[in-house]
């Protein structure tokens, strides 16, 4: 065990925000410091990133957590990062591509070509990823299609966790997690899919190594003398945000769903050998321990869109206030949630949202209920998936919105299980610390790191009332078929 004064930092490099946080092993410092950057859409269906935004984001929210605590107890920085970006990097290591985040779907057209045929549900099962615009072999796809010349001469196409290590280290590498989540992946092996480079087109010198999740890089002299640590300290290489959740909130034992919802959202549960599921995902945490689950676009920016729409000059915690006096159901509105390209459970990139069963009576206040329940909906369709696997008798749940009331009411509900909210906005962000204190020798095993880094956070139990049972159990047997034919529907008539 390392002495109570050793601090690990966990660094969150998340869509919108990187978030570095301080995790001692005695549970008194928790310490963290943010700094955001831009999601770009330069035209529709892309949303990118401008890699050195991200960098220097995540160096400033390191060095000003670093500068509030004697930085000589740090015994290393253990990383989460938002899965499936690409970059392409040349031979000094630089961007010659933005980043092409998991919200990009410029790659529809070669996502439904290879899912016209076996193809993309065999890169499915194998890979563990859906074959969908989200995915990095997809968009390399794209490129091959278009830019044949970038893809060709382009040293290196990595993800944003590998460009966040070579911002750390100057090495270029990646690790199972992220390399789980490309769709280029054999599961099984643990190494490149040879089919996957043939689809898209690649060399397998273009794509990095494939490094355990616990694995450790030096951090490199520059960087250290920048944000104040000290050079070659350990760089425990980490997962990726989703899987990390998990971890930090708690939700490791059978019957334990993870929830998480930031920009995006997604429902989780841990599997012991990797599992793939029509309509979810299987991605690893460790060689040991995958994830199965489904992550959906729309989450947190709905309520964002919701605000700015129905209660403009409010912020969200007063728009979710005023959606609290309207009942559950919001007296027959529905949303059906994609405002940008959906993912789980139907996968479907060409999906467009709607209102529906509209009525003159219907306030601003009950379409903004409506959103948030709709979101919820959506999320509980990855939830009645997941139930193929495993029971799920609670959800362990982490995210910004859920320090609203009726936030908190509402996917409790609609999810019909106890919900308990964990503390703060540091899920992944702990996770990864929690992996680093494994990686680190701190600890043996991954449930000893929660233990010993989750300190005394509070947790929030949430339970279902009665009334608000009642009303979305009705609306289970309608909502889910909603939300996939008018889906649908859109799609034709765009």
């Amino acid at each position: 065990m390392s002495p109570a004064s050793d601090v690990i930092l966990g660094l969150d490099v998340g869509t919108t925000a990187a978030k570095a946080s301080l995790f001692s092993v005695d549970g008194v410092v928790r310490e963290t410091a943010s700094a955001e950057y831009p999601l770009l859409n330069p035209q529709p269906g892309w949303h990118v990133q401008d890699p050195d935004a991200i960098a220097q984001g995540v160096l400033q929210a390191i060095a000003e957590v670093v500068a509030r605590i004697d930085a000589t107890r740090i015994i290393g920085i253990s990383i989460s990062t938002a899965m499936h970006g690409l970059i392409g990097l040349d031979g000094d290591q630089r961007p010659v591509t933005e980043l092409l985040t998991w919200a990009d779907s410029r790659a529809r057209a070669e996502a439904d070509d290879l899912n016209e045929h076996a193809t993309g549900p065999r890169l499915h099962y194998m890979s563990g990823t859906p074959t969908h615009p989200m995915a990095p072999l997809v968009k390399l796809r794209w490129f091959s299609q278009h830019h044949p010349d970038i893809l060709q001469r382009t040293a290196h196409w990595i993800g944003l966790k590998d460009w966040i290590l070579v911002v750390l280290t100057g090495r270029v590498a990646t690790e199972l997690s992220t390399a789980s989540g490309s769709g280029m992946l054999d599961m099984e092996a643990r190494e490149w899919n040879p089919e996957a480079l043939e689809i898209t087109g690649l060399r397998a010198d273009q794509l990095p190594h494939i490094h355990d999740t616990t694995d450790v890089l030096p951090l490199a002299a520059p960087v250290a003398a920048r944000v104040g640590l000290a050079a070659g300290l350990p760089v425990v290489v980490g997962a990726g945000d989703g899987p990390l959740g998990n971890l930090g909130t708690g939700a490791m034992e059978p019957g334990k769903a993870g929830l998480s919802i930031g920009t995006s959202g997604a429902v989780r549960m841990v599997v012991r050998n990797p599992a793939v599921v029509t309509g979810l995902f299987c991605y690893a945490l460790t060689k040991d321990v995958w994830v199965a689950g489904g992550a959906v676009s729309n989450g947190g920016m709905v309520q964002r869109w919701l605000t700015e729409t129905y209660a403009p000059g409010a912020d969200d915690a007063e728009a979710c206030r005023r959606a609290e006096a309207i009942p559950a159901g919001a007296e027959g509105l529905v949303m059906v949630p994609y405002l940008v390209a959906e993912r789980a459970s139907l996968w479907d990139s060409e999906i467009r949202g709607a209102f529906l069963h509209v009525r003159r009576a219907h306030t601003a206040d009950h379409f903004i209920r409506a959103g948030i329940e709709g979101v919820a909906f959506q999320l509980w369709t990855i939830l009645r998936r997941l139930r193929m696997i495993n029971r799920v008798e609670e959800i362990r749940a982490t995210g910004g919105v859920f320090r609203s009331q009726v936030w908190r009411d509402i996917v409790a509900g609609v999810m019909n299980r106890p919900l308990t909210v964990t503390a703060g906005a540091e899920g992944s962000g702990l996770g990864a610390a929690i992996l680093g204190a494994k990686a680190l020798g701190v600890v043996d095993t991954l449930d000893a790191g929660y233990q010993l880094l989750r300190g005394d956070a509070a947790e929030t139990q949430v339970e279902v009332s009665d009334a608000n049972r009642e009303v979305y159990e009705d609306m289970h047997y309608r909502v889910p078929r909603l939300l996939q034919n008018f889906g649908r529907l859109g799609a034709d008539l765009r």
